[in-house]
């Protein structure tokens, strides 16, 4: 669907330069029959940052996510990974380039019929050839990493919403990716839990480094951990750039969504 240009009025485009970036979306389109979902977007993400993409729902966050690991490619426009063009990979060049991300998904997207351990173990059972001696001290020392050391013989059932976000961080670690997205990693969470959840991402990119990409619309997060902050809205962007900067914005609508204020460009359409 067409866009007209007033409803971009807000969309300065604004950014910091990001030298060498994990990530680069350069003039994605992507449309769903009428719904046009990404309308040129173009975005740098740094390395060894934790970004964060933010905006209101339906804005197409989710499918950013999918166009960097290559589950959906662009209509037009490009998306690159550590310069690489993912829409032009080979599917054996896709299929290594895919070992670069860990993936936490909005409800850890366990297996119900394994345990946590077995959980956790399942990327370095189907991507690697290592023994399960060298399996075993990977698995347990990323299950402490994330507080679950005595909860890998547990099924995903008997974990509350919490744990099972936390084993769905420690799956997506286990290949050590240069790269780890985060697709709302506080839905359903309450504030204390979504709380110690920041606090874990923030200490283990400390210890491990790599791009961190949290795709949300929760401000409270944003204000705990985003290093690199971009706006997303009505598939595009609306301004990016280091979380202070961003917070100081002049810009009427990331002001509005920033501070959670009723008054402003985004209404309730």
């Amino acid at each position: 669907m067409e866009q007209t240009t007033s409803e971009f009025e807000w969309h300065t485009g604004r950014k910091t330069p990001v030298e060498n970036p994990a990530i680069e979306f350069v003039g994605v389109k992507k449309s769903f029959g009428r719904n046009e979902v990404l309308s040129g977007l173009d975005l740098a993400l740094p390395e060894d940052r934790i970004s964060m993409i933010l905006g209101p729902s339906g804005t197409g966050k989710s499918v950013c996510i999918k166009h960097m690991v290559g589950l959906l490619y662009p209509d037009d426009g490009d998306v690159l990974v550590h310069g690489e063009s993912v829409p032009s990979m080979p599917d054996d060049d896709l299929f290594e380039m895919r070992k670069k991300f860990g993936v936490l998904f909005q409800d850890g997207a366990l297996f119900g019929s394994m345990d946590l351990y077995d959980n956790v173990a399942f990327p370095l059972r189907q991507h690697t050839d290592k023994g399960e001696e060298e399996i075993a001290d990977i698995v347990n020392r990323r299950l402490k990493e994330v507080g679950l050391t005595e909860s890998g013989d547990r099924m995903p059932n008997e974990l509350s919403g919490g744990m099972r976000k936390r084993a769905g961080f420690a799956r997506a670690l286990v290949l050590d990716p240069d790269i780890v997205l985060f697709d709302e990693p506080d839905s359903g969470l309450d504030p204390v839990r979504t709380a110690l959840l920041c606090e874990l991402i923030q200490e283990i990119h400390a210890e491990n480094g790599g791009a961190y990409v949290v795709i949300t619309h929760d401000i409270n997060s944003a204000r705990r951990v985003a290093e690199y902050i971009a706006v997303l809205w009505r598939g595009k962007i609306v301004e990016s750039g280091p979380a202070t900067e961003l917070f100081e914005s002049d810009n009427a609508f990331v002001k509005q969504f920033l501070s959670g204020e009723s008054h402003g460009p985004l209404g309730m359409e």
